[in-house]
């Protein structure tokens, strides 16, 4: 169960957009199956980026809704493990289980707000401000731009208005919310990923009780909203 902050939290609000990206969902191989929201794998990829570090298993919040969503097509080229298709100039033949094309889902006008608490979120301040490597958001064409770095301080709430942001299972029970399973976190050999469940909304419920959550109060009252900060 998500333990309730017990105080108030200081932290970095940190505002990105992008104005494509897409983000698969790995659970359904072989099916452009995508995800409405980044996961925080996603996330703390892009402040792994920023830092240059191998990864930044830091706890965080997570808000993010788009404006659009399209469908594109993608030529894939996988190469078979066992040597018989092998790829030439990174092309392989329209044989069975060899070059095929796929409808591949994307959002458009992303818009993704992250908290990190302090002290990492001084920290990853400091980075973005200067980032190790291009930020991107899913793969290596979504490009992210940063709107706003504001501190800010987090204050515990027993009610909230549920809007776009990623909340834990227990976090509260408004009927609009889906489940969704994404990464939480992956390991730096790639071979072992935490999965948890996710509760997000397409559109913000309005006012519920929430449990283990924090409001932002510096922002906007259009833009208020609980927060709920993500463990690795």
């Amino acid at each position: 169960m998500t333990q309730s902050p017990a105080g108030p939290v200081p932290a970095w609000r940190m505002e990105f957009y992008a104005p494509v990206a897409s983000f698969r969902d790995p659970l359904f191989p072989r099916v452009t199956r995508a995800l409405p929201v980044a996961p925080p794998s996603t996330v703390r990829g892009l402040l792994a980026a920023a830092t240059g570090a191998i990864a930044e298993p830091v706890t965080l919040g997570i808000a993010a809704h788009a404006d659009g969503t399209g469908v594109d097509t993608e030529t894939y080229h996988p190469i078979a493990a066992d040597g018989t298709n092998p790829a030439i100039a990174g092309r392989v033949r329209a044989i069975k289980g060899g070059m095929t094309i796929r409808d591949r889902p994307f959002l458009t006008n992303v818009h993704l707000t992250v908290w990190l608490p302090e002290p990492d979120g001084s920290r990853l301040h400091q980075a973005l401000r200067r980032p190790r490597w291009p930020l991107r958001l899913g793969r290596s064409q979504d490009l992210v731009h940063i709107r706003a770095m504001t501190p800010v301080v987090l204050q515990p709430a027993d009610t909230a208005t549920i809007g776009h942001a990623l909340a834990p299972q227990d976090g509260h029970q408004a009927g609009a919310a889906h489940v969704y399973r994404m990464a939480a976190s992956i390991s730096t050999d790639r071979l072992t990923t935490r999965w948890v469940d996710y509760l997000w909304c397409d559109e913000p419920a309005g006012p519920h009780p929430v449990h283990g959550a924090l409001r932002d109060i510096t922002w906007s009252r259009q833009e208020e909203q609980a927060v709920w900060l993500l463990a690795p």
